[in-house]
């Protein structure tokens, strides 16, 4: 019988991270050229930042997240939301960790199955197991205003403000 031995994760890690140096390293190669006279190589660097970002992932937001919601109302009427402009507890509008500001979003109590559209014009929330926090007007159309909190689903509408 023969035993093999795997690396462990940081082992594959360490293989990957050398493959992409080695790739990067050929492709900079066929970015250099040589200077006259001189056996020096010079790389360019408007040649090689290409390549790297080429391999960069972005991460992509979920269009559909269900989870608890909440509301919150006058205690920040007229502040600064992370939009840039100042909150309005009456306008339907909602705080979301990762949609795109400015961005629109169906929201649906699930206990009820009322729903609201808001823009997501501020970051939060920032309790643990929360989705989003919706403003004082969007809690009272989807009847959470005396429980604080409801199961939601949310989900992302269009990427751009229709202002």
């Amino acid at each position: 019988m023969t035993v093999v031995y795997l690396p462990s994760r940081r082992g594959f890690n360490r293989i990957r991270n050398s493959v992409v140096l080695a790739l990067l390293a050929i492709m900079a190669e066929g970015c250099a050229t040589a200077s006259p006279g001189n056996s020096e190589i010079v790389l360019s660097p408007a040649a090689v930042i290409p390549s790297i970002k080429q391999i960069t992932k972005t991460p992509k937001t979920k269009t559909l997240q269900q989870g608890l919601a909440s509301w919150y109302g006058r205690e920040f009427s007229g502040k600064q939301t992370a939009g840039g402009e100042s909150f309005d507890e009456a306008k339907f509008t909602a705080a979301h960790k990762t949609f795109p500001l400015g961005s629109r979003a169906k929201v649906t109590n699930l206990r009820n199955g009322k729903t609201v559209e808001v823009e997501i014009t501020d970051r939060g929330p920032f309790v643990n197991g929360r989705v989003i926090d919706v403003s004082e007007a969007a809690a009272h159309k989807m009847g959470i205003i005396a429980s604080g909190t409801a199961p939601v689903q949310v989900e992302l509408l269009s990427e751009n403000s229709q202002r």
